[in-house]
């Protein structure tokens, strides 16, 4: 005990208490405290000694008045009081810098991302505000973004917010809608009104205008919310309604911060191009070398800009003070009133003076908006302080320049000024921009898409005029002009704009063409104005000469006299016009008159500059959007893969698709449309147009997967010139890239337009306007178009990414709003009045391997494993011994539901109907426990009964009475199926088979589905990313092509959404880790804080009480408590039962409504008559009013139900759904009886509102329905599949996939008198009628097929209801073309301008070259099949003819062509062939194939493949045979051989030792690594340059990198005799014995060697040859045999290779026969 330093230590005991749990306490690392110095005695002595400032200094004069020396204590106080602060600051960096080494040392990066122990995690648990708010809140924090005002929703909406909020109102579409509603149900409500006859038309611009003023005040009070009081949306949407009142809005509020976000991005581009703007005109206003007169003006008006900016600063300076004094008056009573705490709990939680509660809340709101302000002015001050500190800068830099011109001036040089006037004469800044006509047009640009234009125009102008700058300065022999020293950025595509314009070609060009800011301005106005363009305009700026401008200025000049030839030759002897491209020897120059023309780089530079102009761009862009189309051409790999099965049909043949169909309809067009509509009309027509929206990007998003593939190309152009482009003898599709280039697009209406203001009006010469339309041509054909294109598809893009998103984001939210199971037994049951409630369930997860078993897991009310039984793989449920062991399990779990995975296919279903079969024997056996058999005596039933309860010992009697009902579903386990491999599955179930867990996820899942994707989503991954696993389910088929953030982010907002419907038992997410994850999606909290929670409530017991307790207790912070405790339910459970639970904290309703004010309470004494005296601050009194108010709203929802159900019946019988009554839906307001219906609400809202406490009637209202219906689950229960979806869950299978026409391959399994049972891939059963054998009579399927005969069929018809496909041998159903069979209806329709001609053309083709081949195959099977012993026509035995011959193959993998022309196809189509395989007929032999199998992008390997049993030499083996495997057809041998090789090459590239770079930098690499540290040994693999398809595993040991070669095959890698299954097993293998399998370890037997060769052992183990010894690590051997395609093993190589560069095993050093 120190009496000294009693402060300090009670600061300790603080800070004690009230710790929070973090890094040093939980993970073993020294805790603040230990880590702090001893600085914090110091600054105790420190805080002790300003004490005496309070008296002032004994040496303070004594003639000094009072507020002179209280002036001077102030300052010095105030300086003390910062430099604590700063003392404070830097040991509290010194303390955290220690912590996070400890932290480093001791753990792994995983682990601190794993705990939540890095910087960010700290900051953001520590941060009370919504941790979803983090990141969006922090990019707030630059300047220009703080500098806004945060106001609060009672203040006056300002000019920049409405503006915002329009500009959002314009890009999102449901505010138009929601507009045009407004207008047709006006128009609706006054035709009611008027009975239908003279009806009096409302005033639409009114109408529009309240509707318009409701979206923009919404918008506005969202985004107040959300900046200045750190609500989240979902809370916003709930409880601002009264507020936030447009419902549009409400549904939008997430993309309302997005866009927010990009306003913010908009506006700060646009504030840089007018700094670009300002510094264009400073420069401007720059000397050309003469008397620095405009350097004085500069430096005058710079120092009057810093005069009026300290001016500003000092007023900023006032208000600052001004609101502090304010602010501290306010506080003064809080100081005085001695004790915070007690305050702040009468703030939160209402205080017992009901007559200050007004006053109070006045006077906090004032205190907020009052520090709000204050902020709002620091940063301000800080702002503009910088703004003072830039001015005063840029003064002092003009000052001095203004001296350096004046001594310049006075040295009377000449020439500087000479080359200056040349050089502003070459900029021409007269004639490309005009500064107030650029301001102003940058001030109203609303797209950061032309803002970027702009600054793409002015770095254009800028480029140019440094050059001229450099030029000059070259010239006169002084340094450059710029004064920018840094290295920049040059675009190398603008070094020839430079040139041109530093050789004084703009000055040429600008002679005979219009300035493109002129251009623009002339076409902006032809285009749009409605009075097209006047030459009269007169620019921003210029008003004051007078009000009529010049014309001529707006025409484009004219050359009189000579023609463009000879006006150029005429500069060029001026020495104005500089010819840049000069002859060469040997060159036919004449040849190529463009290239001989000296006007050509005059019309470069003109093309450039008018090719950047911002407004020709922007009409420009609207007229390519409403021309341009899409056009799709299958490759030559599409070509033949592609038919009417693929999943690209239809794809593949769009021909000139309108672009615009893709993007939403422009507001004229969208404003014609809905004119005239009612309200369910617009609605209809909104639904229609976003379904096209939508139809079209999911459209675009498969021809990106399909052009990914490289089964088509996809083209962006205008219409083609129909002279040009048509071509009789080459379909559209087949036409050569220069035929569809962009030169033959059609741009008439471009050059129309252009022409219209580039050229003169008063006409001009021919030869002059060609001049001037190459121009218009040039810009168009080279700048333009191409950006043009690349902008469209990059926008195509992005609409289809948003659409893209937003179906998977509504997928997932439909699993999400999936309720929990409810067993059969409830659903003649409303769970509306009997809840399914929490309910054991066992999970089955059944296998369809043999190896693996099947498990049932049972789990509690509360998902906890309790029991598991495991059946062995291969073993019947329905076998005596496993049924008796079945049925035992299922009586002592007694299970409400068994649930069984889809994931073990069709043995799943059959799982599931034998387990029926048990459980019917289970549960006859239980609910029959206590009823004597008539065959059993007593004392057989008493010795049962006894072995009953030593089974069960924990049955209870009042449980005697109640039948145990159940029954077996299937559902998807995909979720599941995904917990039983992930981390999270091997962290809870550590030991478990994979299978069990997935049982027990299974389980959970049909408890709850929400749990369960939240439990998903609580992974976070190596970088801190959380959600990573979710992108493993299969939400929708096309998310692979979706942005990863993009994808989560909308992931994570639907499960906000979702859990905010729900809500969250507070006891259950903090005690079961599977349920902990939905506290992740409650407003206000995140996965940190959610942690932090579950902590701090295990610190205080594991239960909280009520909700008012949270805040107390300080487990959550104010403003997050704020957003999330109306979304925790606190339950009344076992650990609570001294306490009382408030009802109204397991409710939607907010504390506010019955806490911090009690009108809930006074509802509830309202609703019962209870009197104003029973409304008091008796909490149990209260508490028992709101209990009798609820059992009455209850017991009124029983009522109506029943009574519903009688009505309904007595109609219609007894057909009343269930699942289809809802109290809020079903029931009219007058058909409510229940007590809180009698009370007018909306009365009582304006009472509250008249008091001055807002607006709060949406709340009443919540009141009352949470008092009928508390915390009803909005979930409907999950509906076990059916038809389509179960048959697509159990075989994977779709109408895409199996469908009438396709082609399948399957096993004929048994043969009955109907027909074959066959079965297909993935164990579909298919069945063949006897009258589809053949195409004759059949009179038994043997006589066709044979048990286990693989067939090849065609689908005739999919029965997804009875788990079966039809099929057919028929050769009339083979004989049918592909597009003539029925589309599955499922599937997309085709496109209108999909070409179905072109379609059937390439069928017709194909079934051509087909039958060709076909019948060259029955010729030489025809010559040949003669029967063994047959003779031919000359009497002899026909024999094959042994030489190497085509084949009559028509599989699209197989080519008749040569070893370069199958190279050349596979390389010209690029990545898209990765992994894929052709096969040709091999030149080694007539009984050989080659398989052309690509490696990676210019890596093929070649594999020899034997022929058996081939019927001619045009015949492909029935055998076909690679290193003795024998395979049945080419199907296989790629299913079987090349498709694991695949996989194997994945592996490889993905392995965390592998780098794609070659191994001469691989050995440089390891040489590095090795001299860094010596003692380490390092090692990677790459691919081997020597044999393709061959790793290379390099490594170091002492100096000089080794290497091994490992061979890749389907079994595995082969590293010398021995092939691994994985890379890992073979790197652990390396690591134990890096010379090799074969090599020999060192012995600890002394003595030599018994080799007859000389040998030694070195210290690593390994026995190297004396003779070679630097060749210890290399393979000196042979190499094994070969693994690989050879059928005889090849010779081997020469023994001794170098070590280096040993062969691979069982690969010789010689080239694949071609």
């Amino acid at each position: 005990y120190d009496p000294n330093n009693v402060g300090g230590m009670m600061r300790k005991r603080r800070k004690s208490k009230f710790k929070e749990a973090g890094v040093g306490v939980a993970l073993g690392v020294d805790s603040d405290e230990e880590i702090a110095d001893d600085s914090t005695d110091e600054e105790d002595s420190e805080d002790d000694n300003d004490a005496a400032d309070l008296f002032g200094d004994d040496d303070m004069e004594d003639d000094m008045g009072y507020k002179q020396r209280a002036e001077v204590l102030k300052l010095k106080r105030e300086k003390k009081r910062l430099a604590r602060e700063e003392r404070r600051r830097q040991k509290r960096e010194r303390v955290d810098a220690k912590r996070k080494a400890q932290l480093r040392r001791a753990f792994e990066p995983v682990q601190l991302v794993e705990n939540f122990c890095t910087e960010r995690d700290d900051a953001i648990r520590m941060a009370d505000s919504p941790e979803r708010y983090y990141d969006w809140l922090e990019a707030k924090k630059s300047v220009a973004a703080t500098a806004r005002k945060v106001l609060a929703i009672s203040d006056d909406i300002d000019m920049e917010e409405e503006e915002e909020a329009m500009w959002i109102m314009s890009k999102i579409p449901a505010f138009s809608s929601e507009v045009a509603t407004a207008v047709s149900n006006a128009t609706a409500a006054a035709a009611a009104s008027a009975g239908g006859e003279n009806a009096m038309v409302p005033d639409t611009d009114d109408v529009m205008e309240k509707a318009d003023r409701t979206i923009i005040e919404s918008i506005v009070y969202a985004l107040r919310y959300m900046r200045g009081e750190k609500l989240e949306p979902e809370f916003i949407k709930r409880y601002r309604m009264d507020i936030v009142t447009s419902p549009a809005v409400r549904d939008n509020l997430y993309r309302i911060m997005d866009e927010d976000s990009e306003w913010e991005r908009m506006t700060e581009a646009r504030t840089k191009i007018e700094g670009v703007l300002q510094s264009f005109r400073e420069e401007e206003e720059e000397p050309a070398g003469g008397k620095g007169g405009p350097e004085v003006e500069r430096a005058a008006r710079l120092k009057e800009q810093s005069k009026v900016a300290e001016e500003k600063l000092n007023d900023t300076v006032e208000q600052e003070r001004k609101v502090q004094e304010q602010l501290d008056e306010l506080e003064k009573p809080k100081e005085k009133g001695g004790d915070d705490d007690d305050d702040d709990d009468d703030d939160l939680f209402g205080d017992d003076d009901e007559d200050d509660e007004a006053a109070k809340a006045a006077k906090e709101e004032k205190k907020q908006t009052l520090k709000n302000h204050l902020n709002t002015l620091n940063t301000l001050l800080s702002t503009q302080a910088e703004e003072v500190a830039r001015l005063d800068t840029k003064f002092h830099e003009a000052e001095a320049a203004a001296n350096a011109a004046a001594a310049a001036s006075s040295q009377g040089n000449g020439n500087s000024e000479s080359i200056s006037e040349e050089s502003m004469a070459k900029m021409c800044r007269d004639k490309l921009w005009h500064y107030g006509d650029f301001s102003q047009y940058a001030s109203s640009m609303t797209e950061h898409r032309h803002i970027m234009d702009m600054k793409g125009y002015l770095n254009l102008i800028k480029e140019g005029n440094e050059a001229i700058k450099d030029k000059a300065a070259h010239i006169g022999g002084v340094s450059s002009s710029s004064k920018d020293k840094k290295k920049r950025s040059r675009r190398f595509d603008w070094d020839y704009y430079r040139t041109c314009v530093s050789e004084g070609l703009r000055g040429v060009c600008y002679k005979f063409v219009l300035p493109p800011f002129r251009v623009g301005i002339k076409l902006e106005e032809t285009l749009t104005a409605a009075g097209g363009f006047s030459y009269d305009r007169v620019l921003p700026g210029d008003e004051d000469e007078d009000d009529i401008g010049d014309p001529r200025q707006w025409i484009a000049p004219v050359v009189e006299g000579p023609g463009p030839k000879e006006f150029a030759d005429e500069l060029i002897g001026k020495g104005e016009l500089v010819m840049l491209s000069n002859p060469r020897e040997g060159t036919d120059w004449d040849k190529t008159p463009e290239m001989n023309d000296p006007l050509r780089a005059c019309r470069y530079v003109a093309a450039m500059e008018l090719a950047q102009e911002p407004r020709i761009r922007r009409q420009l862009r609207a007229i390519y959007r409403s021309e341009a189309v899409i056009t799709t051409r299958p490759t030559s790999k599409g070509m033949g893969a592609i038919d009417a099965f693929h999943e690209y049909y239809g794809l593949h043949l769009i021909r000139d698709k309108p672009l615009k169909e893709h993007f939403p309809p422009d507001d004229a067009e969208l404003e014609r449309r809905r004119a005239h509509l009612n309200a369910d009309e617009l609605k209809e027509l909104d639904t229609e147009l976003k379904k096209r929206e939508a139809n079209s990007c999911i459209q675009y998003l498969n021809l990106l997967k399909a052009e990914r593939s490289g089964d088509i190309t996809v083209q962006v152009h205008l219409p083609f010139v129909s002279t040009n482009i048509e071509d009789a003898s080459t379909p559209w599709y087949k036409l050569p890239a220069d035929k569809r280039g962009r030169d033959r697009q059609d741009v008439a209406r471009f050059m129309e337009a252009l022409e219209r203001v580039y050229f003169p009006a008063n006409g001009d010469t021919d030869e002059w306007n060609e001049e001037r339309r190459k121009i218009l041509r040039m810009a168009l054909v080279n700048y333009l178009l191409p950006q043009f294109e690349a902008e469209a598809r990059r926008d195509l893009k992005d609409a289809s990414t948003r659409i893209g998103v937003e179906a998977s984001a509504q997928n997932l939210n439909t699993m999400a709003m999936t309720g929990p199971y409810r067993p059969s037994h409830l659903l003649g049951e409303s769970r509306f009045i009997v809840p399914t409630g929490e309910l054991p369930i066992v999970g089955v997860c059944s296998s369809n391997d043999a190896k693996d078993g099947t498990f049932l897991a049972a789990v509690n009310e509360k998902g906890e494993l309790s029991d598991h039984l495991a059946i062995p793989g291969g073993t019947s449920v329905t076998s005596d011994k496993m049924r008796e062991r079945v049925i035992t399990f299922l009586m002592q779990t007694r299970p409400a539901a068994i649930v069984v995975g889809s994931g073990g296919g069709v043995s799943s279903r059959a799982t599931a109907r034998k387990l029926g079969e048990v459980l019917t024997q289970a549960t006859e056996r239980w609910n029959n426990r206590l009823i004597q058999g008539q065959d059993e005596d007593d004392e057989d039933f008493e010795e049962r009964m006894l072995a009953f309860s030593q089974m069960h010992p924990n049955h209870k009697d009042e449980d005697e009475d109640i039948d145990w009902k159940c029954n077996v579903d299937i559902v998807d386990d995909n979720v599941a199926q995904l917990f039983g491999r992930s981390v999270r599955g091997k962290k809870e179930f550590p030991d478990t088979a994979v299978n069990l867990k997935v049982a027990i996820a299974t389980a959970r899942w049909a408890k709850d589905p929400l749990s369960e994707l939240a439990y998903t989503w609580s992974t976070a991954s190596d970088a801190g990313v959380f959600g990573t696993e979710m992108l493993f389910l299969n939400v929708h088929p096309l998310q692979r092509l979706l942005p990863k953030p993009l994808l989560l982010r909308e992931y994570e907002r639907v499960l906000c959404n979702v859990v905010a419907n729900v809500g969250v038992d507070l006891y259950g997410a903090c005690k079961f880790d599977h349920i902990h994850g939905l506290l992740s999606f409650v407003p206000g909290l995140g996965p940190r804080k959610a942690n932090n929670l579950k902590q701090s409530v295990a610190r205080i017991g594991g239960a909280v009480s009520s909700r008012r307790s949270i805040l107390a207790k300080r487990l959550l912070g104010p403003i997050v408590y704020n957003n999330s405790v109306a979304f925790l339910r606190v339950r009344a459970i076992d650990e609570l039962q001294d306490h009382q639970i408030h009802p109204l904290d397991d409710s939607r309703c907010h504390p506010d409504v019955y806490q911090r004010n009690k009108w809930a309470v006074k509802i509830a004494v309202d609703a019962l008559e209870l009197g104003d005296s029973a409304a008091g601050d008796n909490d149990e009194y209260a508490i028992s009013a709101i209990r009798d108010v609820m059992q009455n709203s209850q017991n009124e929802v029983e009522r109506l139900y029943n009574e519903t159900k009688k009505e309904w019946e007595n109609v219609y019988g007894p057909t009343f759904v269930v699942d289809s009554w809802e109290p809020r839906t079903s029931v009219p307001t007058e058909r409510w009886r229940d007590k809180v219906e009698e009370l007018d609400l909306e009365t009582f809202a304006e009472m509250i509102q008249q008091s001055g406490l807002g607006k709060w009637l949406s709340h009443l209202n919540m009141v009352k329905w949470e008092y009928r219906l508390p915390f009803q689950d909005p979930r409907k229960p999950m509906v076990p599949p059916t038809g389509e979806t179960l048959f697509r869950l159990l075989t994977g299978e779709t109408d895409a996939t199996l469908c009438p026409g396709k082609e399948v391959t399957g096993k004929v399994m048994k043969n009955g008198d109907f027909g074959s049972q066959v079965k297909l891939e993935g164990d579909v059963p298919g069945f063949i009628p006897l009258r589809n054998l053949a195409d004759d009579h059949v009179e038994s399927a043997e006589d066709i097929v044979q048990v286990g005969t693989v067939v090849t069929a065609l689908i005739t018809q999919v029965k997804m209801e009875h788990m079966c496909v039809d099929l057919s041998l028929k050769k009339e159903d083979f004989k049918k073309k592909s597009s003539e069979w029925e589309r599955p209806q499922s599937l997309p329709p085709l496109d209108d301008h999909f070409d179905r001609a072109a379609a059937l053309t390439i069928d017709e083709e194909k079934d051509k070259e087909r039958e060709s081949r076909l019948d060259a195959l029955r010729l030489t099977i025809g010559s040949s099949n003669l029967g063994d012993g047959e003779t031919g026509a000359d009497g002899q035995p026909v024999r094959r003819s042994g030489k190497v011959t085509r084949r009559a193959c028509a599989h699209p993998a197989f080519r008749n062509a040569k070893h370069d022309e199958v190279d050349r196809e596979l390389n010209e189509a690029g990545d898209a062939m990765v992994g894929e395989a052709l096969i040709r007929p091999s030149n080694k032999s007539c009984d050989s194939l080659a398989i052309h199998w690509m490696v990676r992008p210019g890596c093929i390997k070649v594999i020899e493949v034997l022929e058996q049993d081939k019927d001619t030499d045009a015949s492909i083996g029935n055998k076909l045979i690679i290193k003795k495997e024998v395979y049945g057809s080419i199907d296989e041998l790629l299913g079987r051989y090349i498709a694991p090789m695949n996989d194997r090459v994945e592996e490889v590239l993905h392995h965390r030792k592998f780098l794609d770079k070659l191994e001469d930098e691989i050995d440089t690499k390891l040489e590095t690594m090795k001299r860094a540290q010596p003692q380490g040994v390092f090692y990677f693999i790459c691919w081997s340059e020597s044999y393709p398809g061959y790793v290379s595993l390099r490594f170091i040991m002492s100096k000089t990198p080794r290497h091994h070669t490992i061979g890749v095959s389907p079994e595995g890698f082969a590293w010398g005799p021995k092939t691994y299954s994985s890379m890992d097993r073979l790197m652990n293998d390396f690591k134990k014995n890096p010379a090799g399998p074969g090599a020999k370890l060192q012995s600890n037997r002394p003595g030599g060697s018994s080799s007859s060769m000389s040998s030694r052992t070195t210290g690593t183990g390994v026995r190297t040859d004396d003779s070679n010894r630097q060749s210890r690590w290399g393979a000196r051997s042979n190499a094994p045999p070969s693994r690989w395609g050879n059928s005889i093993p090849p010779p081997m190589p020469p023994p001794g290779p170098p070590p280096n560069f040993a062969p691979p095993p069982g690969q010789p050093p010689t080239f694949a026969p071609r």
